[in-house]
């Protein structure tokens, strides 16, 4: 392969996600709902638990839905197009566009919806394993961060089972959901976590 469809094969992918995942549906509905600017709601987070804040559930569930199709689609669509190397290239993108969206400052979300919608294109049954996961721990422990930061791992651990290829860039994303929630983890640790329901900042 020459080094131009080299890189057309998985620059343009990278780029591509990232464009598409640093596209800040929490942010833009709770705008459009006459919400203000979620960024000074709660943590100042743009993800769905910041955005459940609001007092809008259906506006939480849009979020979480978007965010993680933002993570889906481009992962689906390359996947198609090029195959499984490109479509890594895609999910990585995705993530970090999420994270650190460059119209906001790069001050962007935690990752884990979009984590779930890239694991899920990468393989439904690693999507669906994290998912369930996550939807056990929640149900568990009402935490929904260390339900994010427990089903993200073990994502990220299954992922050399059912996707070895994308397995070192999976566990590459993990770690920095995990490095994004260093204050849910602290809190965690001291007792301070408000349980899931609970106002404070939050994990998504």
């Amino acid at each position: 392969m020459t080094a131009q469809p080299w890189i057309l094969a998985y620059l343009l992918p990278a780029v591509v996600g990232f464009l598409l995942g640093s596209i800040p549906f929490g942010l833009l509905l709770t705008r459009a709902a006459g919400l203000g600017d979620i960024r000074k709601v709660g943590s100042g987070n743009i993800g769905a638990t910041n955005v459940l804040r609001t007092g809008n559930r259906k506006l939480a569930a849009a979020t979480l839905l978007l965010d993680a199709i933002k993570g889906l689609a481009p992962v689906l669509v390359f996947n198609q197009m090029w195959g499984p190397a490109p479509a890594v290239a895609a999910a990585a993108g995705a993530v970090m566009g999420h994270m650190f969206p460059p119209w906001l400052g790069f001050k962007g979300g935690k990752g884990v919806a979009t984590t779930l919608g890239v694991l899920t294109g990468l393989s439904w049954q690693l999507g669906a394993t994290t998912c369930a996961v996550w939807l056990v721990l929640a149900a568990l422990f009402r935490y929904s961060s260390l339900a994010a930061l427990l089903s993200i791992l073990i994502g990220a651990v299954a992922a050399w089972y059912f996707v070895p290829v994308a397995a070192p860039v999976v566990c590459l994303l993990a770690a920095l959901v995990w490095v994004r929630h260093h204050t849910n983890i602290r809190r965690l640790l001291n007792g301070t976590e408000p349980r899931i329901g609970k106002s404070a900042s939050g994990a998504a």
